[in-house]
């Protein structure tokens, strides 16, 4: 079964509850295998199976109850932010003429407690032109919900403002009604103008940190240039980059910034790679070499063949990355979905039997406090706060990841990693550089002629397909270093090789080869074999048909921040395995060198499976960093999966968090990330519960009969706005959250 996976803006929703609505419609239907919305980013993220069901099918299923999918794929991520930074400014419009209209109803209200009957008329002018213009999106949406029996924070505002206006109007056109009842006919005109401005206020905030919240995903589309200069038929022309094709010739100027995976055809210059791997020190690039999409040119000019382009390029799949990770859903979300989906009837049931209670324990006499009881406990209890608690911290926390090298593929994976206790590494490529390079090389005191004898070291190894061949080609790489002929090359697995060359035979090889072939290592490079075996090196002997030349150790050596790193890891209360294929002696020597006393070596791929789930038997959150295809299996069933960046695709597809440094640092960095997130979703779902538990009963009067206080509508409308603000303003301190 073929399914796809893509991410929608969803117009409409003004609440968790329109969030909740639309996620449960979704998944209702047939083919969508999965849907979360976002309501933080006003999106949704489906997987659906193509041959079921249409982006087109899904959008009028949205529409009828109240919302909208936009699928015009035609659309860039670009226009899709102008079209927000319109609504942004539809917003801001509302609560500017709202705020102006409402000061002078305010005004009015406070300084004629008795006001004349003119006076009351223009109160109520104004008030219907603050809630039924400037406010109608309330009551559009609480309209629109309602023909579906369905209710969400439209509905309370619409009903609270409502009944206050209508109450009020009432009261204007007959006040007889309740004056021969013994009441005063109170006017709330300036409660509903003053709860819907600063409703308007608040999401007009609202809004503004969604867009705050949503930057690491603009920086990263911004990395990519809009059109860039090509070769086509022997001319240089400036074209769009959707135009580019797969194997065309693309020219970078000074100061331009790639638009493709691909490679240097000619030219030499230093690429700025900091967006992918974190290292703020440019790369040199020369033919031949990989460049990536986003990354800045500096100062040479470069001709590239293009290889991967549009959404083929890392950069476009980290942006996919990024935008899925920021769209999915936390565990503790789906709780919070399921309160939301009941809070807002539950409401206003609450509100209703305020209203009746109030007439029941009082009698007549208390029908002003019912309705203000009910007006209040409509306004005071927007679930709004509860939905945004943890989506904005999670796109701000996973957006703060990918500005730092970061990608996290999940919420579930951001959440998790805060209660790892133990985390397995494995060796080659992890801890080490994973590139074998010369550590040493010891000639035999009185050797003559080493530059000729490097010449032959380097092109018999030219020769060889060894893995350890290449460090020492690498290493005799230089301009003095050339090539000189080499015949009867013979290679002998697990051994070594045999070549002539200017007339003589030469042997490369371990101890026992050169002792089969009658030629002894002499005490002193001996000696020194041993010692640099001790350090978890391999050694290389070289020799001619008369003795031994020189003793070559290489080793994959540990990375710089290894050992730092790994004692971070450790102060943050975790416990650190070690796990390798590699040889005991080996694994021993790392394992000393970066502090780590729990490791295993020899192990296959299977067993480092089974170690995983052998510590999680033992109640441990597990994480596994690896980087090869054989560590694919142990990634698939820790708790907590992270794969460097450098490493193999089949890692990366596996592993739920990828590190674009290959620096053990970046873990550290993560699990503060992590941990941050989770300390203010919890400090944002505290705070919305307590806001909605402890407040809904004051606004409903319970303290009125013992101290003569209740709140007022306008300071409930204030209140419930803040709520939402001071939720999203805490998320957004994780964007100056220090990683180091």
């Amino acid at each position: 079964m073929k399914t796809e996976k893509k991410i929608f803006p969803v117009t409409g929703m003004t609440c968790s509850a329109c969030a909740v609505s639309v996620e449960s419609m979704l998944k209702s239907q047939n083919g969508i295998l999965s849907a979360a919305v976002n309501y933080a980013d006003n999106t949704v993220m489906v997987e659906f199976n193509q041959k079921l069901v249409s982006p087109k099918q899904m959008k009028e299923v949205v529409q009828t109850i109240g919302y909208d999918l936009q699928i015009d794929e035609t659309k860039t991520p670009q226009q899709l932010d102008e079209e927000r930074k319109l609504k942004l400014a539809k917003a801001k419009t509302n609560v500017i003429f709202s705020l102006i209209l409402t000061v002078p109803v305010v005004v009015l209200a406070m300084f004629f407690h008795h006001p004349a009957e003119s006076t009351q008329w223009i109160l109520m002018l104004l008030t219907g032109v603050i809630l039924f213009y400037f406010g109608r999106d309330f009551f559009i949406q609480a309209y629109q919900k309602g023909k579906h029996l369905q209710t969400n924070m439209d509905t309370l505002v619409a009903l609270s403002t409502g009944i206050a206006f209508l109450f009020s109007l009432f009261n204007v056109v007959y006040p007889q009604f309740l004056i021969s009842r013994g009441f005063e006919p109170h006017l709330y005109f300036e409660s509903a103008a003053v709860i819907v401005s600063f409703i308007l206020l608040g999401k007009f905030l609202e809004e503004k940190a969604k867009h705050r919240s949503a930057e690491a995903i603009k920086k990263l589309m911004n990395l990519q240039p809009s059109t860039v200069a090509v070769i086509r038929n022997g001319k240089e022309v400036i074209i769009s980059i959707k135009e580019i094709l797969k194997r065309e010739t693309i020219i970078v100027k000074p100061g331009e910034r790639i638009a493709v995976d691909g490679k240097v055809l000619s030219g030499e210059s230093y690429l700025d790679e900091s967006m992918l791997t974190g290292e703020s020190l440019p790369v040199l690039k020369k033919s031949g070499e990989k460049v990536f999409a986003g990354t800045l040119n500096q100062k040479g000019s470069l001709q590239i063949e293009a290889l991967q382009i549009g959404e083929e390029t890392l950069l476009a799949h980290i942006i996919q990355q990024v935008q899925e990770a920021q769209s999915s859903k936390a565990p503790v979300q789906k709780l919070v979905d399921k309160i939301a989906s009941v809070f807002v009837p539950v409401v206003v049931v609450t509100a209703v039997l305020t209203f009746f209670l109030w007439i029941i324990i009082g009698g007549t006499e208390y029908f002003i406090q019912g309705v203000t009881g009910m007006i209040t406990v409509l306004i005071i209890a927007c679930p709004c706060a509860l939905g945004l608690a943890t989506p904005t911290a999670l796109m701000v926390g996973i957006g703060k990841g990918a500005e730092n090298g970061i990608l996290i593929k999940d919420a579930e994976s951001l959440e998790k990693a805060h209660k790892m206790n133990a985390l397995i590494l494995d060796k080659t490529g992890t801890i080490t550089e994973g590139n074998p390079k010369i550590v040493e090389v010891v000639w035999k005191k009185g050797t003559l002629n080493k530059n000729d004898l490097e010449n032959i070291l380097y092109s018999i190894e030219s020769k060889s397909e060894h893995p350890l061949a290449s460090a020492v080609v690498n290493h005799f790489t230089t301009e003095a270093n050339k090539k000189v002929e080499v015949e009867a090359f013979e290679a002998i697995t697990g051994k070594g090789v045999t070549a002539t060359a200017g007339g003589s035979k030469y042997f490369l090889g371990n101890e026992i080869f050169l002792f089969q072939q009658n030629i002894m290592v002499d005490d002193e490079l001996q000696h020194r074999a041993s010692e640099l075996k001790a350090e978890a090196n391999s050694i290389i002997f070289f020799a001619d048909e008369q003795q031994t030349l020189c003793l070559i150790a290489i080793a994959d050596t540990v990375r710089e921040t290894s050992k730092e790193a790994i004692h971070q890891l450790k102060k943050l209360g975790i416990k650190i395995f070690m796990l390798t294929g590699d040889n005991h002696q080996t694994a021993f020597a790392v394992a000393k060198k970066v502090g780590i006393d729990s490791f295993q070596s020899e192990l296959l791929p299977s067993q480092k499976a089974e170690f995983v789930k052998q510590l999680q038997k033992e109640n441990n959150i597990v994480g596994m960093v690896g980087d090869g295809i054989n560590d694919a299996q142990a990634l698939t069933v820790a708790d907590v999966s992270i794969a460097m960046a450098k490493g193999t695709d089949i890692a990366m597809d596996v592993a739920q968090v990828t590190l674009m440094k290959s620096d053990l640092f970046s873990i550290v960095k993560a699990i503060t990330l992590s941990r941050a997130t989770v300390k203010t979703i919890k400090q944002n779902l505290f705070w919305a519960f307590v806001y909605n538990i402890v407040l809904i009963p004051v606004a409903a009067g319970v303290f009125f009969p013992f101290t003569g206080f209740q709140i007022d509508p306008m300071i409930a409308g204030i209140s419930m706005a803040m709520s939402s603000v001071s939720v999203v303003s805490n998320s957004l301190r994780l964007k100056s959250l220090k990683l180091t």
